[in-house]
């Protein structure tokens, strides 16, 4: 019976797509509405029942004697399932107030649908073929949120995103096809299924392989469609992406390395040094460009590029506390910048803002919105209480307690660094938000009030205050963490 679950997860947002797609009186509007926000919510509701039922195993089908295409709910799965099943559901929810005005409201909401399907099916997924399959479904189907619009900018930035993902995923198949005729069963298993040592050809396929799904999570040198397809998209998919997409490059980069290879087998290995190196490139690279950058959601877009990257680092030095730092990072990442996301796009649909030079005095006229941009702002940089600063301390600390030569203290240094930078980058927008000030003599200009209305705003008041919530009190994430880092080292 428990099995049921197991089936569902993945297939309810899938019938309710074909439900919202063929059901003519759901093509706009309040019905359409409540439609999508019941499939979420349960959608969610099955996100969470898989918490209280513990491990699960179902095989759909075989490719093969030696390919299953294999479902389970390990705790792995159970923490990806449920921030991914929130950040959707709440998103979702400031669609209704966000969309009507980019119009193709079904076709946007069966495509989410979609999304989160394969989505579901990524997390629970137990072998590398399985994986792959639903990994290239997601690319396929998160496609049409980025050329929503059909503008020319949407369709070359929805190419861009298509080339880079086929490109990644395809560095992951090779790997896949390595891998296979050497591991000791198809399943993951905590601490790698790998038969002996690694040998020159794994950990060059190991390196290859990291690579190609860590396309999905924005790092160097696999990152340029990230920049591109962030602003081009609607503000409540920008979001997702950047929120929930990118942790399914995360996720593979788990599966890969602590399920199928092992740590044991990379700790101290040119690929680790490789990987690191990459890892914190792209954090300084990102929050450099970010810094540079005017355009509002393209700077967030660059943020993401560096934040996710804090991630991988984390899991790159393979230790238990720069694992829990990872893991914690990336809820807390994906709650503060679904939130950035969704604040940038509250005021571009309020006002047409879209530079960050044109966000002077927009505190006054959306104050509401400005505080929760300040909240995820501040949790980004690191500051206590906030979220930020717990994860970034424990990847500090298990940073320099790794014992991984140069990294052990050049990793806390960069991390420093990308915090100054982003501050840097999105305290000021707060501060001129604000406290825009004028010139000697000059009557500042009053504008209008144009805050969003409640079906926008409730979001990013829940998603504000998770960022403090979880801050203050991260303990029942950090245990789940340090259960799982004490199974795979």
């Amino acid at each position: 019976m428990q099995s049921i679950l197991l089936w569902l997860t993945p297939l309810f947002p899938a019938l309710s797509a074909l439900l919202v797609g063929v059901i003519k009186p759901l093509e706009g509007g309040k019905k359409l509405h409540l439609t999508v926000a019941a499939a979420m919510a349960v959608n969610f509701a099955l996100c969470v029942g898989l918490l209280f039922v513990g491990d699960l195993e179902v095989t759909l089908f075989s490719l093969g004697e030696s390919l299953p295409v294999v479902l389970r709910s390990d705790l792995t799965a159970r923490l990806f399932l449920l921030l991914c099943g929130g950040m959707w559901l709440n998103s979702g929810v400031f669609s209704f107030g966000y969309l009507p005005h980019e119009g193709h409201e079904r076709r946007y909401f069966v495509f989410y649908l979609l999304t989160i399907s394969a989505i579901n099916a990524i997390c629970l997924s137990a072998t590398l073929v399985t994986m792959y399959l639903f990994f290239e479904l997601m690319t396929l189907l998160s496609v049409a949120l980025v050329l929503h619009n059909m503008s020319k900018e949407a369709v070359a930035a929805g190419i861009k995103y298509l080339l880079y993902s086929i490109a990644g995923a395809m560095m992951g198949l090779f790997g896949i096809f390595v891998f296979s005729g050497q591991l000791l069963s198809p399943l993951f298993a905590a601490g790698g299924t790998l038969a002996g040592e690694a040998g020159p050809l794994v950990l060059w396929a190991t390196l290859l392989t990291v690579i190609g799904f860590a396309t999905k999570a924005g790092m160097f040198p696999m990152h340029g469609w990230l920049p591109t397809a962030h602003p081009i998209a609607p503000a409540p998919a920008s979001a997702v992406l950047s929120g929930v997409i990118t942790k399914m490059g995360v996720l593979c980069v788990v599966r890969v390395v602590f399920f199928t290879v092992g740590a044991s087998n990379l700790q101290g290995s040119w690929v680790q040094t490789v990987l690191l190196t990459l890892s914190l490139i792209t954090v300084f690279m990102g929050s450099m460009m970010a810094f540079k950058t005017n355009g509002f959601k393209k700077r967030l877009a660059y943020s993401t590029v560096s934040q996710v990257s804090y991630i991988l680092f984390g899991l790159f030095l393979m230790t238990p506390q720069a694992f829990v730092g990872a893991v914690e990072h990336m809820y807390f990442h994906s709650v503060m910048k679904n939130l950035l996301f969704l604040c940038a796009g509250a005021v571009i649909l309020k006002t047409g803002y879209t530079q960050v030079s044109q966000l002077r005095g927009i505190g006054k006229r959306m104050p509401v919105t400005l505080w929760c941009f300040t909240i995820a702002s501040l949790g980004l940089v690191g500051v206590p209480p906030l979220a930020g600063f717990v994860s970034k301390w424990d990847l500090a600390q298990g940073a320099l307690s790794s014992g991984a030569a140069v990294f052990s203290w050049l990793g806390p240094v960069v991390l420093l660094i990308s915090a100054l930078l982003t501050a840097g980058y999105l305290v000021p927008i707060s501060i001129d938000g604000f406290f825009p000030g004028h010139a000697h003599g000059e009557q500042p200009e009053e504008l209008p009030r144009c805050e969003a209305g409640p079906v926008m705003l409730v979001p990013l008041i829940v998603l504000a205050v998770l960022t403090v919530l979880m801050g203050v009190c991260p303990g029942l994430l950090s245990g789940a963490a340090q259960t799982l880092a004490a199974a795979l080292m």
